[in-house]
């Protein structure tokens, strides 16, 4: 038997997931929200753009999600009001703020929080341009037109050069920006760091090598650049609020066996040698807060098999910080699973095997615009199977494991709607942000451990019950640890 039929038959035999069976009440279950190479957010007016966000956001949630990765820095401009780069031109023309004026970042952080769901702010670090056209319509304010020798142009394509300090000070500073104005959740980076390579095209940073260098092989220089970037945007983030967390969502394949014993049984381009980012060196210092790699392929692809990357990450990341799976939603929904099921789809399989995963916490869907046009019939799926039931997201225990205190005050406001006491918000990280709703048959029932009773996440400190019986709350902070419940209350 192959080893990837033995993994799966491992994975399966354990227990199947039906509508009915119980959903894990801690789970990541995030959703890619791009805005490069998007015309809808230009070609709409402000009232149609948060129109058109406010449904993304209540059909997401309906599907069970509990993250939205917004892309605010597609391509060093701006979705969100920034003194350092330009308004973006998928949002506007010529770096103008939008008329009427929005700050996209802002009303998306307000409307993710009133739903419950957190928001990572998700950035591209090095990218400028995408096409060599784009390059001429920089706006005049763009730091290219300030500083055009510290930036490359390699494959028809413009890019900060990585190998510069003052790059890197520069993009440190997009994110403290972001990060002292906003109330992210999440600063998240997916897997754009040195370009994709090209054949017959090498990456054109002779000069800052040549000053930079210092005797190293290139490709370890390259790596150590990424590397500085990294653990200098961990500082700063958790010195200015220590709750924001750092993602990254690198490339599937980390290393191939044939080149390094330590990688995965897989042929194809190499994270760390390609796009010299390395990854396990961030999640073994601590420098990220979890680990997203995206494992776009199926089952049994013969270059990169989904079965194989699942349990070569599970068992090389995911002890240090939080590991989550990337999902292709397309590819996911058009292969059949494999033999001896019938069904039409592999996403049993996959989200099963990612529950079956000692050290993964989740997964996170590619692209959510997918999600929620129901490719393939995974809105369906999701709502009423696999993520039926509301879940929290994982705690963050290095950063803060200290549960918050109970609610207090809990009473009647009439026959179906009762409140409690809001606390004090200090600015740390126990500060309580949410609260998670219970729903329960009878006092004897109460157990804030059955992911079926959790009926809302919300920051609201009033709820209208909607069936009769007894609820309770808990209080849910920053970094998502959880009270113990409240007193409960009864509503008939």
């Amino acid at each position: 038997m192959k080893l990837t039929a033995i993994l799966l038959s491992a994975a399966l035999s354990v227990g199947t997931i039906t509508a009915s069976a119980q959903n894990p009440k801690r789970e990541f279950r995030g959703a890619w929200l791009h805005t490069v190479f998007q015309s809808q957010y230009k070609n709409h007016t402000t009232e149609q753009n948060k129109k058109y966000l406010r449904a993304q956001l209540d059909s997401l949630k309906a599907q069970g999600v509990n993250a939205v990765i917004f892309q605010i820095r597609p391509q060093a401009d701006a979705f969100y009001a920034s003194e350092l780069e330009p308004w973006s031109c998928y949002l506007t023309t010529g770096g103008k703020a939008p008329e009427p004026y929005w700050d996209p970042l802002s009303f998306m952080i307000e409307e993710c929080h009133a739903r419950g769901l957190e928001l990572h702010a998700w950035l591209n670090p090095y990218r400028v341009t995408s096409n060599i056209k784009q390059i001429a319509s920089l706006p005049k304010s763009h730091i290219y037109h300030k500083h055009p020798e510290r930036f490359l142009k390699y494959d028809g394509k413009l890019y900060f050069d990585p190998g510069l300090p003052e790059n890197r000070e520069f993009i440190g500073r997009v994110v403290d920006d972001i990060v002292a104005r906003y109330d992210v959740d999440g600063i998240h980076f997916d897997d754009y760091f040195y370009p994709y390579p090209v054949a017959g095209k090498e990456f054109p940073d002779d000069k800052s090598y040549a000053k930079y260098g210092k005797g190293m092989k290139r490709a370890d220089w390259r790596r150590k650049n990424v590397d500085l970037l990294i653990e200098d945007l961990h500082k700063r983030i958790s010195a200015a609020k220590p709750w924001v967390r750092f993602g990254i969502s690198p490339f599937g394949i980390y290393r191939n066996k044939k080149t390094d014993p330590r990688g995965s049984d897989t042929n194809g381009l190499q994270n760390y040698d390609a796009l010299f980012a390395d990854v396990l060196l961030w999640d073994k210092n601590g420098w990220i807060d979890y680990l997203m790699p995206q494992l776009y392929w199926e089952l049994e692809h013969k270059a990169a098999s989904y079965l194989v990357l699942v349990d070569w990450w599970n068992q090389a990341a995911g002890l240090n910080r939080h590991l989550y799976i990337g999902q292709d939603v397309a590819k996911t929904m058009s292969k059949p699973d494999l033999a001896p099921s019938s069904e039409r789809s592999q996403l049993r399989s996959k989200i099963e095997l990612t529950r079956k995963s000692e050290n993964i916490q989740g997964n996170c869907w590619w692209p959510g615009y997918a999600l929620n046009k129901n490719t393939g019939g995974i809105a369906d799926s999701l709502m009423t199977k696999y993520q039926s039931t509301i879940a929290l997201v994982p705690s963050y225990p290095w950063i803060s494991d200290g549960k918050p205190k109970s609610v207090e005050g809990i009473r009647p406001l009439d026959e179906h709607t009762f409140g409690w006491n809001l606390p004090e918000i200090r600015g740390a990280c126990n500060d309580v942000v949410k609260f998670a709703i219970y729903h329960f048959e009878s006092r004897a029932d109460i157990d804030i451990s059955n992911s079926s009773a959790l009926v809302e996440l919300t920051p609201s400190n009033r709820f209208t019950a909607t069936m009769p019986g007894i609820y309770v709350v808990t209080a849910i902070d920053r970094v998502n640890n959880e009270s113990d419940p409240s007193q409960p209350i009864y509503i008939q």
